[in-house]
């Protein structure tokens, strides 16, 4: 069990599932429901660019939060007049009250939200990108890559859960400790953790198999913010990301692929952490730095093999209303 003075995440999210045949009271079903998310999120990240590598834009729609919240909720200030253009509301919160009116429990993003009542369906951020490649299959688009392939999902799933528990989590554990035993023993199992992927990723270029799947996604989104947010601002600083050659170069290959990069807003990244964290950056002063412009640079692992996409292609342009700005 946890100590009081470690992080511990709540992970009681509202399981309801959407899936082809309905079971939960829920079926997919093309227009009916929205994707709420916010850039900043990393748990967020990942539906998003899964919505994207799968080419369901036209069926499941989206909305974004802005890169910050109060204790309440997460808010749609991106959007005019500070409201969701679909759900008509300001507050995230709204679909959740209009799920249960008394939820007891944090706003989170990811949600999706069953737009004919305005309510959110389930928050559960781990089976939802499963079930987006497992359960929307009917609306996949043409190439979409099979990011959960039924071969290799006992090996997705053994790496993506240390992923989960020393890297996603644990850079959490890092930057909320309260104590500095426990901010040591989240560092240690994270650069372990760290170590071990780099070690995985010499001669491989994706994690599992030979193409991207649902476990790149899902180190990705940690990796994208480690040296803007995370070195710092949780003090997981014993190396930078670019100062990790392996994983350096992994994290570029898979930004330099449609999907990925071009989900990645780093100044809402920055603002959301800096300015929300309060109690480990009490000033809310935003970092400039660091300069990303070398996300771009010669990667060099086509060398090892695979393809991205495997045997499908890239999604297309980013649709008008999605792009970074």
């Amino acid at each position: 069990m946890p100590s009081n003075d470690e992080f511990d995440r709540d992970t009681d999210y509202i399981a309801t599932r959407i899936t082809a045949d309905g079971r939960d009271g829920f079926p997919v079903e093309p227009g009916r429901y929205r994707l709420v998310v916010a850039r900043a999120c990393p748990w967020a990240n990942r539906a998003i660019i899964v919505r994207r590598l799968l080419g369901l834009e036209d069926v499941l729609s989206i909305g974004f939060c802005g890169p910050t919240h109060d204790e309440r909720s997460w808010t749609f200030d991106l959007d005019p007049g500070g409201v969701d253009p679909v759900l008509k509301i300001p507050r995230l919160q709204d679909a959740y009250f209009r799920r249960d009116p008394h939820y007891p429990k944090g706003i989170t993003v990811p949600a999706i939200v069953d737009e004919t009542t305005g309510a959110v369906v389930t928050n559960d951020f781990a089976p939802m990108t499963l079930d987006l490649s497992t359960e929307w299959t009917a609306y996949h688009r043409e190439g979409a890559p099979d990011l959960y392939p039924e071969a290799l999902r006992d090996e997705i799933d053994e790496v993506a859960e240390r992923i989960y528990t020393d890297v996603n989590n644990a850079v959490y554990q890092c930057g909320f400790a309260g104590s500095q035993a426990s901010y040591e023993a989240a560092y240690d199992k994270l650069f372990a953790a760290l170590d071990w992927l780099s070690d995985r990723l010499i001669d491989r270029r994706y994690l599992v198999g030979d193409a991207i799947t649902e476990a790149d996604v899902r180190l990705f989104t940690t990796l994208v913010r480690f040296d803007p947010v995370y070195h710092g601002h949780f003090k997981c600083n014993r190396n930078k990301l670019s100062e990790l050659p392996v994983l350096w170069a992994y994290a570029r290959d898979l930004f330099q692929t449609p999907g990925f990069g071009d989900t990645i807003d780093f100044e809402q990244i920055k603002q959301h952490y800096y300015l929300v964290h309060t109690g480990i950056n009490p000033t809310q002063l935003v970092p400039k730095g660091p300069e990303l412009v070398n996300w771009q640079m010669p990667h060099g692992r086509e060398a090892l093999g695979g393809e991205p996409f495997g045997k499908g292609t890239p999604p297309g342009p980013v649709r008008e209303g999605e792009r970074v700005l």
